[in-house]
């Protein structure tokens, strides 16, 4: 019986259901990059991190290579991480512009940050099984979220892994389609958004800026 966030956080660090994920995690902890061949890379499947009393979920496909897989935090040390906690500081939903490794002093104001898949897939796709597996945990952070208003969905992936998560705990209907700034009301009372992924390629594209996430961000802010 899992009954608070330390002890779901203990069962996704511990979960070894997908056979595919963990042979990739091993490859990613043998061959590390140059820049980080002297740190010891964390290896496990990542928690959600953040407020747990906050209105708003943060929710991204998976954690990257050699970011959240290398310094055991969601959305930590990478250049989407850069971007994104830039973007989440000048809207005073962090407390710093950069979220580099777990010891760093970084908080989230009234938000929670998870990925739909706890561990990183190869090629960043993963399979209808893994994330089939790994919504039971996405499901419980959702229960424990108590104060849950928002769910921030960063990319399409997470989006779709969202709605399907919904349509099939719900049987929703309505035919959601992702894009950014979109914005849908579940039957539960909490607003599912769509939100550009801050990938080096969205900004460097110009898909996304800082202008166009930190509007989006301080609309979140005020639903209730």
């Amino acid at each position: 019986m899992i009954n608070n966030i330390s002890q779901l956080n203990n069962k996704i660090i511990k979960c070894r259901s997908c056979i595919r994920l963990i042979n990739f995690r091993k490859k990613i902890i043998k061959n590390k990059r140059k820049q980080y061949i002297k740190e010891k890379y964390w290896g496990k499947p990542i928690t959600g991190f953040g407020d747990i009393n906050g209105k708003i979920l943060f929710v991204g496909l998976a954690p990257a290579a050699h970011g959240g897989t290398r310094t055991g935090r969601v959305f930590t040390g990478d250049k989407s991480s850069d971007f994104l906690y830039k973007c989440l500081f000048k809207a005073n939903i962090s407390n710093q512009r950069n979220s580099d490794h777990i010891k760093d002093g970084l908080k989230l104001k009234n938000a929670y940050i998870t990925t739909a898949l706890k561990c990183v897939p190869p090629e960043d796709k993963p399979l209808k099984i893994e994330l089939e597996k790994c919504s039971r945990f996405f499901n419980k952070e959702i229960e424990l979220l108590e104060n849950l208003k928002v769910i921030v969905c960063l990319g399409k992936i997470a989006f779709d892994a969202c709605k399907y998560f919904y349509k099939k705990k719900f049987s929703l209907t309505e035919n959601f389609q992702f894009g950014h700034g979109r914005i849908y009301n579940l039957n539960n009372g909490i607003k599912l958004v769509g939100c550009y992924h801050p990938s080096p390629r969205n900004v460097n594209t110009g898909r996304i800026d800082e202008k166009k996430m930190l509007k989006l961000f301080n609309k979140i802010k005020n639903f209730n």
